[in-house]
């Protein structure tokens, strides 16, 4: 498969169900794509209006505040200790890195890229662009012996899977086993619900309890758009093996990869504040207490969901026929289908939507008799 080879953007099969749903008398209630509604905390639009007059060009290895910014928060925020600025690299968003990891990392035709089983779609596109074979598998002793790179989400987008310590040890054995790059997305790590999540800080692939003593051939890729509300900045950043970091600094300087500098010092700004993180999760964590039940007593089961910024949802028929049935009472979600083969009765439910929309969605959802 090739990037010629890409299916149209799956987003426009919700146009019709989209438009159903807006044409509910108390208007939409849109829980489809996780784009954050809440407003950008002001001491990061205050950091971005400081930062205006930038007129030379941005360093693609980003700035010594950035960096450092990005080391203290590893070990602040995720318990990674030793972080050096030549272990981060900011990125354009982090969906653009997903995307263009394989081909940075000089993948192409014969190589292997292992994602989740359920999964954000761009793991595979990224193998599409740069020409190699995309495999889903979950259990890392089934990983192929061939793969070069392995994607692992935790929490995962869509359905909130979080490794343990044991499980990301685990995967970053059988990876160095078999000589693969294991970059863990680890977006929604902030955001944990249930069970030990809703107590325990989730762990990081480069957690040294689950490293060790290296950080060869692993990276964490982070992105500041969920818990800070820059998804409109595209701030985000990865953090790893050095040697790998390198590689990937030097193929972006080719390419003019540079995150724009008045959005890096707002970076380090927000990296640098607790607080405003501390708000949006409480936020997030509101939202779930009102829609999680009400789904519940329409007929649907949550899947894991425990962390993340979704709920994994199935009322044991074809997503498509749940997606109709959500849009006869004006509420719009995403097709499991999205997300790879396997999820054909699942949906996704985000928590970006604001409060009305939810209280809303979760009165429709109580009192539609589903």
């Amino acid at each position: 498969m090739s990037i010629n080879d890409l299916d149209d953007y799956p987003w426009d099969e919700v146009v019709p169900f989209r438009e159903r749903a807006a044409a509910h008398p108390g208007g939409i209630c849109d829980l489809s794509i996780g784009s954050p509604v809440d407003p950008t905390p002001e001491i990061v639009r205050e950091a971005l209006i400081a930062a205006t007059d930038a007129h030379a060009y941005p360093a693609t290895t980003g700035t010594p505040e950035l960096r450092e910014a990005i080391c203290s928060w590893y070990e602040r925020r995720r318990g990674v200790v030793g972080l050096e600025p030549r272990n981060v690299l900011p990125t354009i968003g982090s969906k653009e890195l997903v995307a263009l990891l394989p081909t940075l990392l000089g993948l192409g035709a014969g190589d292997v890229v292992v994602h989740p089983r359920a999964a954000y779609p761009t793991y595979a596109v990224g193998a599409a662009v740069a020409g190699a074979t995309a495999v889903a598998c979950d259990d890392p002793a089934e990983w192929p012996d061939d793969a070069k790179l392995v994607w692992i989400n935790t929490p995962g987008n869509p359905d909130g899977r979080t490794w343990t310590v044991e499980e990301l040890r685990a995967a970053v054995a059988r990876a160095r086993e078999i000589g693969a790059v294991l970059a863990s997305d680890e977006c929604y790590a902030e955001l944990g619900w249930e069970g030990r999540w809703a107590s325990e800080r989730i762990p990081s692939v480069l957690d040294p309890r689950v490293a060790g003593d290296t950080r060869a051939s692993l990276l964490s890729v982070y992105s500041l758009s969920k818990q800070s509300n820059l998804a409109g900045y595209r701030a985000a950043f990865l953090a790893g093996c050095g040697r790998i970091v390198d590689g990937l600094l030097k193929n972006r300087k080719h390419l003019g990869l540079m995150l724009p500098a008045p959005v890096q010092h707002a970076m380090a700004v927000a990296l640098g504040d607790d607080a405003h993180v501390d708000a949006q999760r409480e936020r997030y964590r509101a939202r779930r207490a009102v829609l999680k039940p009400a789904l519940e007593a329409a007929g649907f089961r949550i899947d894991r969901s425990e962390a993340g910024l979704y709920l994994w949802a199935t009322e044991g028929r074809d997503a498509w026929e749940t997606m109709g049935g959500l849009a006869d009472i004006g509420v719009l979600a995403g097709p499991g289908v999205f997300y790879g083969e396997g999820n054909a009765q699942h949906v996704r439910f985000s928590l970006t939507a604001a409060d009305d929309r939810i209280a809303a969605a979760a009165e429709r959802l109580r009192g539609a008799g589903r």
